[in-house]
């Protein structure tokens, strides 16, 4: 379990501080709301490490984001597809791949992410120029809000099935992006995708890629994660 508390600052307008009674005059003038909140920001995980993981030396991260069907506060729910379930059978991933569960009710947070991202770094070797990001689905979605909040932390991103607003994802014109969909999704359709790709594109990217199954629904990442080529697209990129 990782317990994450943020200390968040909020401050409206300008002008004078004061525990006192604002000395209102007819008319307008600036005057400051000021409070420290604290936000319970927590996530429980599944971490995984290769059997070669060696604590000395620095290794790339995958922050891995899963769909809705997966919310709760049982992480193993998280082994029943996708890249958790290649890792629970496979000790040669050269990662060290992290999967938050988003609490049920609750859709990914990017401040949350942030600050778990933050303590993950600071409890575990991680070469921060090899931050990697993917999802599925809700998870999708994850990635590209993450991405678009945080773009100078992560190397490369690959959204699968996902969906995202095109405001400041521009943000993003300078980060390798893979995005993966299925051209028969009734749940999120590939124009989510494809939008995305195009917005990228026209502002300039030049190191977006799209795959569409052409004979695949809303699941697109079995293939996905068992393709060897996302792993090795991965480790092609530093910050």
């Amino acid at each position: 379990m990782n317990k994450l508390i943020l200390l968040v600052s909020m401050a409206t307008l300008v002008g004078c501080s004061s525990s006192r009674e604002w000395a209102v005059a007819p008319g307008q003038h600036p005057q400051r709301f000021e409070r420290e909140i604290t936000l319970n920001a927590r996530y429980d995980l599944l971490v995984y490490t290769p059997e070669a993981y060696d604590p000395s030396r620095r290794w790339p991260l995958i922050i891995f984001l899963h769909g809705s069907g997966e919310r709760g506060s049982d992480p193993n729910r998280l082994k029943v597809h996708s890249l958790p379930k290649l890792a629970e059978t496979r000790g040669d991933f050269p990662f060290i791949i992290v999967s938050p569960q988003c609490p049920e009710g609750q859709r990914w947070n990017a401040v949350t992410l942030n600050a778990m991202l933050d303590d993950v770094i600071a409890r575990m070797p991680v070469d921060t120029s090899r931050i990697y990001l993917t999802g599925l689905s809700m998870g999708g979605y994850g990635a590209w809000k993450f991405a678009i909040a945080a773009p100078e932390r992560f190397a490369a991103v690959a959204p699968v099935c996902g969906w995202g607003q095109l405001e400041d994802v521009e943000k993003l014109k300078n980060t390798p992006v893979w995005v993966f969909h299925g051209a028969l999704d009734d749940v999120v359709p590939s124009s989510e995708s494809e939008k995305m790709v195009a917005f990228l594109k026209k502002h300039g990217s030049t190191s977006v890629r799209y795959t569409l199954y052409p004979d695949a629904n809303h699941n697109a990442w079995d293939r996905t994660y068992a393709n060897p080529e996302l792993y090795e697209w991965f480790l092609q990129h530093t910050k």
